[in-house]
């Protein structure tokens, strides 16, 4: 029997879902085995492993690069999605962030099987939208989060380097301005601190920063 194999062309074809999966198994010891390659396959265009079982070993090869080259892209801020008919908004002004979104964010943000609850926090369904300013929901916890399992990797990962890369703006106006200001105040080592430390950021950010280069690489 010919089997037929989808292989998704963009990283919006893909959910959180299949890459927290897939993520879930990309450990040390699956590094470059058949294993690893075999649910890709499975995962991320929607196989039984008994039926990816029964593929030519190059033509194994040549699907996973095919996906591989769907994570080769630069990744941006989506600041709308629909998903099950239901319209999503990133939170418009970040300085709104109550306390408990706060937490639900920081806890969240830097574990891949619990990204959905983070971006549960970001994203919220839009209530109101006129051109391109729009309204969403109040926070309601993290009840919702598991339907935001569904929504487009593409976004989850522009969510991410948003927060990354902001994170890093920050760092960099802080430092500019205590070199500025107050030069002669901080040692050239309690500015290099400030620097790894984020300038007080949160704990999350220094494990985003190192899942970051894994977003563009499957595999080694």
């Amino acid at each position: 029997m010919k089997l037929e194999i989808t292989v998704p062309e963009s990283l919006s074809e893909i959910t959180l879902e299949q890459y927290q999966r897939f993520e879930k198994l990309n450990t040390k010891q699956n590094e470059d085995t058949i294993f690893l390659l075999q649910k890709m396959i499975e995962i991320f265009c929607n196989l039984d492993l008994k039926d990816v079982a029964t593929i030519k070993y190059k033509s194994v090869q040549h699907v996973t690069s095919l996906i591989n080259e769907v994570f080769d892209v630069k990744h941006k801020l989506i600041p709308t999605f629909e998903l099950n008919g239901t319209e999503y908004g990133f939170i418009p002004v970040l300085d709104d962030l109550t306390l408990g979104e706060y937490i639900d964010l920081d806890e969240n943000l830097a574990d891949w099987q619990t990204m959905h609850k983070a971006m549960s926090v970001l994203y919220r369904p839009i209530k109101y939208k006129k051109g391109s300013k729009y309204q969403i929901e109040e926070y309601k916890g993290l009840e919702q989060a598991n339907t935001l399992k569904q929504m487009p990797l593409d976004v989850a990962f522009g969510a991410m380097v948003f927060f990354y890369n902001l994170n890093e703006e920050l760092v960099q106006t802080i430092l500019s301005y205590l070199h500025k200001e107050i030069p002669n105040t901080l040692t050239t080592l309690q500015m290099e601190r400030l620097a790894l430390n984020g300038a007080g950021s949160s704990q999350s950010m220094v494990w985003l920063k190192g899942m970051l280069p894994d977003l563009t690489r499957l595999q080694n």
